[in-house]
C-alpha cells in the first residue's frame, strides 16, 4: 500500500476554485480502481495551502492514475490555479504506535 501527499498552493483568490474542482472529482478518483482512500486536508495558518491524502494499491495502480484521462483533466483545471510549485511524496508506514 501506497500512501500519497500532495501538497498543492495555490493564489489566495482562487482556493474556492479548486475546492469546487475537488469536490467534483473526489468521487470519481476515490473510485478509481486502485484508490482506497483519498482525503483533502486544508493547512490552518496559510488557507491557501492545501494536501491531498490518498491510499493506492501500489506503484502501478497510481502510475494508471496519474496517466488517465480523469487526472489529465483535473490536473490542467487545477494547475491553472497555482500560486507555487506542486510538491509530492509517495511514503509508507515505518512504525506505528499501539495506544
Amino acid at each position: 500500500m501506497i500512501k500519497r501527499i500532495v501538497k498543492l498552493t495555490f493564489q489566495p483568490e482562487k482556493t474556492a476554485d479548486f475546492q469546487g474542482i475537488f469536490e467534483s472529482s473526489k468521487a470519481l478518483i476515490r473510485g478509481f480502481p486502485g484508490c482506497h482512500h483519498l482525503e483533502l486536508w486544508r493547512d490552518r495558518n496559510q488557507p491557501e495551502v492545501f494536501f491531498t491524502y490518498s491510499y493506492w494499491e501500489d506503484e502501478a495502480a497510481l502510475e494508471q492514475y496519474r496517466h488517465s484521462e480523469l487526472f489529465k483533466r483535473t490536473w490542467a483545471k487545477t494547475k491553472a490555479l497555482f500560486g507555487g510549485k506542486p510538491e509530492a511524496w509517495s511514503v509508507e508506514v515505518a512504525s506505528q504506535v499501539e495506544q
